[in-house]
């Protein structure tokens, strides 16, 4: 059997009503898997851009996500013992706690965490939206199709975007 290269690549382009959505994919045809993705795109209303496009619009982060729990240390503890690890940063939410790290300490801060017990529903390095763009309406009707079509595709390993669905749609969607 030949031996087969893949290569990682990340597209960029802009979805209905604006959205940035960046698409990394895993492939060892370039050609083929760069039509399949622009096809994806343009079905849907979207464009494809050119690399740097929507880039600017993200950054790169480690995100570490902790579910609360009753048991847990409380909240103080739990932001202490995220920076103590070198996090860069705690959002608390109402059911997690995500910590943020720089991609190249997200390993050495989870490792720290799980000696202190901690588990995680989620750890990984990610794009991260510097800000979202609120969707409605028809758009946001194409924009779930088209990121539906994009997480389907088996080459596809992640998609990051930085929209918002207005309440009005997610109660319509629900």
């Amino acid at each position: 059997m030949p031996n087969v290269e893949y290569e990682e690549i990340l597209y960029e382009g802009f979805g209905p009503g604006g959205v940035a959505v960046m698409v990394k994919c895993l492939t060892d045809n370039r050609d083929s898997t760069t039509a399949n993705i622009h096809a994806i795109f343009n079905k849907y209303g979207g464009t494809l851009g050119e690399s740097g496009s929507a880039g600017p619009l993200f950054v790169q982060k480690g995100l570490l996500v902790i579910a609360r729990e009753h048991r847990q240390p409380g909240e103080d503890a739990v932001v202490m013992h995220a920076l103590d690890a070198g996090a860069e940063d705690v959002v608390v939410n109402d059911g997690s706690f995500q910590v943020l790290t720089a991609p190249s300490t997200c390993e050495t801060v989870k490792a720290e965490l799980e000696e202190l017990n901690y588990s995680f529903e989620r750890a990984e390095v990610r794009w991260l939206p510097q800000n979202t763009v609120v969707v409605e309406g028809q758009y946001a009707d194409k924009l779930l199709k088209m990121l539906d079509a994009l997480d389907n595709d088996d080459l596809v390993q992640a998609v990051y975007h930085n929209f918002h669905i207005h309440d009005e749609v997610v109660a319509r969607l629900g």
